[in-house]
């Protein structure tokens, strides 16, 4: 997997359990994107939270395909708050989450006239997306195919034709961590788009398929709370057991660094 490493130089890394990610804020995350866009070499944009630290902890690829990304943003509240236990100095700013940042990257993308192609959800949330999107930015070059399809294959050789006859400067791909990432590491090498970006269920929040909550819990980080009372059976595992392990692992490990770290020579005068 050979990416483009040439603009994240500009921002800080920030790393929490032995994976990175950047301090980005939205409109540096967008530039990041469109102008990776328009070069000639193919680049990731990966994204953490917490169940992300989690994967990373437990799958030593995950962890690679994050660290080997070009940028990485944070998508998670629990991780902002990890990163500001361990005094690494980010703020609020520095966590965005996709559907309140999509338009704004339809706009940037119409601007510099740079295609988009949305992989992901079910049949007919990619065709509400693109509905929504055009109004936004109606000379948006832009396509898209749901992500219900077999991940190998006849079905998938078909999907990858697809989006390579579209030839996108961004493709968007939306199966849920860890899926999306293996499918990428899967396929890179055989898909003609230059900006590789994995974003979960962004499209069904956008569409308003899967409920969100009300903008006051999403912009308090409690956007997790609003999910697990609507898909309780679903997510009460990723919340209840694995909010908790990361930070108990994110806790250990400081301690472990603590403990090991070298105590000074006292001078003799």
């Amino acid at each position: 997997m050979t990416t483009n490493n040439i603009y994240p130089n500009n921002f800080d890394q920030i790393e929490l359990l032995g994976t990175k990610f950047h301090k980005v804020r939205v409109q540096e995350l967008i530039n990041f994107i469109v102008k990776s866009a328009t070069i000639d070499k193919k680049t990731i944009v990966g994204n953490v939270n917490v169940r992300a630290m989690n994967f990373a902890c437990e799958m030593p690829w995950y962890k690679e395909f994050i660290n080997r990304s070009d940028l990485v943003f944070c998508d998670g509240f629990g991780v902002l708050l990890g990163a500001k236990i361990c005094g690494c100095g980010v703020k609020s700013e520095h966590r965005m989450t996709c559907p309140d940042y999509i338009e704004n990257l339809a706009l940037a993308c119409q601007r510099d006239n740079v295609s988009l192609y949305l992989l992901a959800s079910k049949p007919g949330v990619v065709d509400k997306a693109i509905a929504k999107l055009k109004i936004v930015a109606p000379n948006l070059r832009i396509k898209g195919h749901h992500g219900y399809f077999h991940k190998s294959g006849v079905e998938n050789q078909y999907i990858v034709n697809e989006i390579n006859q579209f030839k996108p400067d961004v493709l968007y791909v939306g199966f849920g961590m860890p899926l999306q990432e293996r499918w990428i590491l899967d396929n890179f090498d055989h898909i003609n788009a230059k900006v590789f970006l994995p974003l979960g269920a962004c499209l069904d929040f956008y569409t308003g398929t899967v409920y969100r909550g009300p903008q006051w819990m999403t912009n308090r980080g409690l956007e997790w709370l609003s999910r697990l009372f609507t898909e309780p059976q679903r997510l009460w595992q990723r919340y209840f057991v694995g909010n908790p392990l990361f930070f108990y692992r994110l806790i250990k490990e400081r301690f472990t660094k603590q403990v090991t770290k070298p105590k000074k020579k006292l001078s003799h005068y």
